[in-house]
Parts: C-alpha cells; structure tokens; sequence
C-alpha cells in the first residue's frame, strides 16, 4: 500500500462522508438539542471502528488466502458504486430531518445510540467490503488485514472531522440553506458513478 492508495482512497472516503444519510442526521439533532455533539459523534465513530476491525479481520484473511477474492470484489465494489451513484442522481437527498433521530438525555445515552445508528447500520459494513479490498495490495509487506485497519482508521478520522463540522454548524448553515446538502449529493452521485466506471475499466484492461 502506497501514499497514492491512501490518498485516493481518503478523497473517496471523503466523498462518502460527505453525503447526507443517518449519522448526518444524528450529527444535527445532537448540535441543535445538546450542548456539545462530540458524545453523539465519538459514538457513530466507535460504530465505524467496529465495522472496520470486522471487515479487516474476516475479508482479509480470506483475501489472503484466495487472492482472485480481491478482483471480484473490486468489480462488485465498483458496481454497488455505480448503483448509489445513480440512486442519488434520481433521489437527491436534503438535510435529513431532526425528527428522524430521538435524542438522548445523558452524553452516554447519546454515545450509545451513535454507536447503533452507525455500528448496527448494515450500509456501513456493505461500504467497507465495496472499498477497502481495493485499496490493498497482496504483495505488500504489510498483511491485507492490516491495510484494511489502517485504511479504516483513515475514515474513521473522516468521518469525525465532517461529523464535528455537521454537528457544531447545524444551527448556522444547514438549517439555513437546506438546498446545500442537496447539491453536495448531486455532485457526490456522479462522483461515484466515475469511481466505479473507472475501477470496472482498469479490471478490464488489466
């Protein structure tokens, strides 16, 4: 695993957090309805840990051990790409609902209910086997099952830099410009459909 793969894989990452969905929401709710969000957020990134730490240690022992896994994921991980690129062209989302999410009273009620909208969130753990395997290489020095962890600890910080910007500035730009999240989403849409045509071609002249 090179500094190009961890690059590109942090400007994919990026790309996902970015897009509105349930930790978004979560994020919001804790910025408007409790002092701080960082409770609510360092939970949903404990729920993230945990998906990685299961993708890397299942996926990766089985990828080591059969390496053609690693190319038939890829294609599958640029398909599912594809897919939600093109499900968030035709429903782009707005700023998801504060209704949506039942706050919590405690900072580690809120904690703990981050951690289950986030590690019970089966579209995490379907995000991690769609990009991780591709980012890894088998004849690095480093196991796959640690470049899997590494990676995924580069999300995790993602996700808790744009979760911490969401929650602290829920009050003052998103419940202003609701039209925002819905452009980010668009373009987040096409993105990934240019990731995924991308990984199918480069499988395809390999």
């Amino acid at each position: 695993m090179t500094w190009g793969s961890l690059a590109a894989f942090w400007a994919v990452s990026v790309l996902f957090v970015i897009t509105p969905g349930a930790d978004w929401a979560y994020a919001i709710t804790a910025g408007l309805r409790h002092r701080s969000p960082v409770p609510a957020v360092l939970g949903m990134l404990a729920g993230h840990l945990l998906a990685t730490l299961i993708v890397a240690a299942g996926v990766g022992a089985l990828v080591s051990r059969v390496p053609v896994v690693l190319t038939v994921m890829t294609v599958l991980g640029a398909l599912y790409l594809i897919w939600l690129g093109v499900g968030l062209l035709r429903h782009p989302a707005t700023v998801p609902g504060a209704e949506a999410v039942t706050a919590a009273s405690s900072p580690l009620r809120q904690a703990a209910k981050g951690l289950g909208i986030s590690g019970l969130n089966p579209k995490v753990f379907l995000l991690f086997l769609a990009l991780l395997p591709q980012f890894t290489d088998t004849t690095a020095p480093w196991p796959v099952g640690v470049q899997m962890g590494t990676l995924g600890l580069l999300h995790v910080a993602n996700c808790a830099v744009v979760y911490l910007v969401v929650g602290f500035g829920a009050r003052r730009v998103l419940s202003s410009r609701p039209a925002a999240a819905r452009v980010v989403t668009r373009l987040s849409g096409i993105a990934m459909i240019v990731i995924g045509v991308i990984l199918v071609v480069e499988k395809i002249i390999r």
